[in-house]
């Protein structure tokens, strides 16, 4: 745990988010979807300061629904009256809940630790999802929940003493990197280092510290740089259910390649079925990595591109890119050497129906004329 000599840091206002990201379908209909609940909505871009000539928006805007909830102790914390649920339109959904936070920051280890893989939270924004993907089926396509989570917090911190850049000295970091590790045991001076060195900064008055389970971002207004990090989780939760999907999908191509030759395998159409399923996998797979690529415009704002570059290199979406490419080829490879096979068999077929036509030919030509 935290050094008990460390200095103190106190924050006078400031929100955790505790974010739940799910994949209920191949897309949304957010219209249709829109139609069919009750709760307020939202849609549009996300505020932009006037730091930058331009804005970021997502492409389409996703829907924003705020639910009425009840309130959720964690300890000397508890959540706000109110949950927003994120729907996008590539079949992802966000559903993110509001603590709000003061006092000494070294409390909010315990609100961290209280937050990390919390069954109660977890049951209860599940709960909302399948309630959710009951009212809007219709707007879904090929509506399938998927039993892969990512969850993420963030600790926003609007003001705070001291404040925020004199907060990044070294003496902070072992508490900030307990913070963001929910880890209450005592970290080496490594350990603390690679938790704290994805930081970035606009101005002298707001910081952002991203890790692999959570963000502290210090500064007013934060929510353009809350937003990019909401959307990096939802964006590794596709990844990593596209590449389950390629997962299976290359073990259905291997059966099926491998799969030994039946009489009924020479007849036309008989490789049909595999190919098409894979073929439908491989237009799926593609059409899904490429919405969630090209949903986030980022268009004149470098800082936004930088923070969201900073945490796409801790969630390492390039490895996950990566996978998901070589395994589209690999299944690609799959379905060209299965086509390959059919044709193959189809010709054979074919020049064993013709030389069955010469013999034929050639049987009757022996054969005695009848005459009149």
């Amino acid at each position: 745990m935290p050094s008990a000599d460390a200095p103190s840091l106190v924050i006078e206002q400031g929100t955790c988010y505790a974010l739940f990201a799910y994949d209920i379908g191949l897309a949304i209909n957010l219209d249709e979807a829109e139609r069919h609940v009750t709760a307020i909505k939202e849609r549009g871009r996300i505020r932009h300061k006037a730091r930058a000539p331009h804005y970021f928006e997502y492409r389409p805007a996703p829907l924003r629904l705020i639910q009425e909830t009840a309130s959720l102790d964690f300890g000397d914390y508890r959540s706000s009256e109110a949950v927003e649920v994120m729907l996008y339109d590539f079949g992802a959904v966000t559903v993110i809940y509001r603590i709000p936070i003061n006092g000494p920051f070294e409390g909010l280890l315990s609100l961290s630790e209280s937050l990390y893989e919390n069954e109660r939270l977890l049951a209860d924004s599940r709960h909302r999802l399948d309630q959710l993907v009951r009212d809007i089926r219709l707007a879904i396509d090929r509506p399938s929940v998927s039993p892969e989570v990512e969850d993420y917090l963030v600790f926003s911190v609007e003001h705070c003493s001291p404040s925020a850049i004199q907060a990044l000295g070294t003496p902070f970091e072992p508490m900030f990197a307990h913070v963001l590790r929910s880890e209450r045991t005592r970290l080496s001076d490594q350990e603390i280092r690679e938790a704290t060195s994805c930081r970035i900064s606009f101005s002298r008055d707001d910081t952002a510290l991203i890790d692999w389970n959570a963000a502290i971002v210090f500064g007013e207004d934060m929510d353009d740089v809350r937003a990019v990090l909401e959307f990096v989780n939802v964006e590794l939760l596709e990844m990593r259910t596209l590449d389950e999907q390629l997962d299976q999908a290359l073990d259905q191509g291997y059966v099926a390649l491998t799969r030994k030759a039946r009489v009924t395998s020479w007849l036309p159409g008989s490789h049909e079925a595999a190919l098409t399923q894979i073929g439908q996998l491989q237009v799926d797979s593609a059409v899904l990595f490429e919405r969630v690529a090209n949903t986030l415009k980022l268009l004149g704002d470098q800082y936004l591109a930088r923070v969201y570059r900073l945490a796409s290199q801790r969630f390492h979406l390039e490895a996950w890119d990566a996978s998901i490419i070589r395994k589209l080829q690999t299944l690609d490879s799959i379905y060209g050497k299965m086509s390959d096979r059919a044709t193959t068999q189809r010709m054979e077929v074919l020049e064993w129906i013709i030389i069955a036509l010469i013999t034929i030919s050639i049987a009757v030509s022996f054969l005695p004329m009848t005459s009149h």
